[in-house]
């Protein structure tokens, strides 16, 4: 009898992606820069962490060795175990794209192998034709914003107007997604979640993979701060995934945080909403006493990226790194035999490099359990060795991209 747990910690990259020149990130490394800031000192802030990077339970399953197959070198000021205990190795993404859907999409199995749609960056981000039917639909006097931005510092700047005159706040990335913000109070939590399903639905022409709903409180740019009542309205997947191939054979997948939003709630049986790292590990342990045989948790730990890689910020990435590497032997704890843990990443977030955007790395893939013999799985060549390793441990008929590593 076999279940298995799949954790996303959503941008923990390890660097080395062969391809990331292309995509302006040549030399990106969000473990390794974390972890060369930290040893230097600038990974340290009063009351939070302080010192050299620890991470000793992801160390003994590998972590180190993973990111030297990556990036070709050890990371600065972090021990090397003598000891490993678990499957590890790096995989490289090959859809195009380094974006949150295409990442999980092809962790599940499913590659994106065509082009998504983007904003310009000069001038206004948003089609006029879009945004005037947008609007119309939703009643609204129109938007503000309409560029490229960082979620917290353009609700600073423009909450107030937001606030005064009652239009949403909407903004964009270097990804394929159309954000809108909104005051949870003034303007309404169900009204702003009905204004992204109207834009969903009018996005669909220009191939843009995400709608992305960012509630806010507070009554000025000093108080403003977004809620957990964020949802993200996704396309479907181009094709069945690694849930939908689980659920057509009687088993349930229990997502946890955004999973199903970014799957579209397709080949979800169950979803469990957690707002924060720790609420997310908690959710998740109730969810492996939960989980029957033959069972799929999968967990977006979704921090990394919102609030501490976006948001360039070193000190927060660290310590909550550290803090989620702490909690992991209450995992262990949980586990049966026949159990597979998986920990991997979608993409990057390198904290230290320019801008605000995602950066094109690899990620590492950590696989342990009762039973499972510690060995090198080198680098993959592409994240649906992931799920396909995870479709045979669970004893489903592979899919047709990727190739099992167990």
């Amino acid at each position: 009898m076999a279940r298995a747990f799949l954790f996303v910690l959503d941008s923990f990259g390890v660097g080395g992606a062969p391809d990331a020149a292309a995509y302006g990130d040549e030399g990106a490394d969000t473990l390794g820069h974390i972890a060369e800031f930290c040893a230097a000192g600038a990974g340290d802030r009063a009351g939070l962490r302080s010192g050299p990077l620890s991470l000793p339970n992801m160390s003994e399953l590998g972590l180190m060795q993973i990111a030297r197959s990556a990036s070709g070198q050890f990371p600065a000021g972090m021990p090397v175990p003598e000891k490993i205990y678990g499957i590890y190795g790096a995989a490289t993404e090959i859809s195009r794209g380094k974006d949150t859907p295409s990442g999980h999409w092809e962790i599940a199995g499913t590659p994106v192998s065509f082009d998504w749609g983007y904003f310009p960056i000069e001038g206004d981000a948003f089609p006029a034709e879009f945004i005037d039917a947008l609007c119309k639909e939703a009643g609204v006097p129109g938007i503000l914003g309409n560029c490229h931005a960082s979620g917290t510092e353009i609700i600073a700047r423009l909450g107030e107007e937001h606030i005064r005159t009652g239009m949403p706040i909407c903004y964009t990335s270097s990804d394929s997604v159309f954000q809108v913000a909104a005051h949870e109070l003034h303007f309404g939590l169900d009204r702003l979640l009905a204004f992204c399903q109207i834009a969903r639905r009018l996005l669909d022409r220009y191939n843009i993979g995400r709608v992305i709903a960012r509630p806010f409180i507070g009554q000025s740019a000093s108080t403003f701060q977004r809620t957990g009542n964020r949802r993200d309205f996704s396309v479907l997947p181009p094709e069945p995934t690694l849930l939908d191939r689980l659920v057509e054979h009687g088993r349930r997948v229990h997502a946890v945080g955004k999973i199903g939003d970014i799957f579209a709630h397709q080949g979800i049986s169950r979803v469990i909403k957690a707002n924060g790292n720790d609420a997310l590990m908690d959710a998740s342990l109730s969810a492996i006493d939960e989980a029957e045989d033959g069972d799929l948790v999968f967990t977006n730990f979704v921090d990394f990226d919102m609030s501490f890689g976006h948001r360039r910020d070193v000190p927060g990435y660290a310590a909550a790194l550290e803090a989620f590497d702490a909690r992991l032997p209450e995992v262990h704890k949980k586990l049966k035999p026949g159990d597979l843990v998986v920990l991997t990443a979608d993409h990057g977030c390198d904290p230290t490099w320019r801008g605000t955007d995602h950066t094109r790395e690899r990620v590492p893939v950590i696989a342990y359990g009762p039973g499972i013999r510690s060995r090198s799985i080198g680098v993959r060549r592409s994240y649906a060795d992931i799920g396909e390793s995870i479709a045979r441990h669970l004893g489903i008929p592979a899919g047709p991209h990727g190739r099992s590593f167990l």
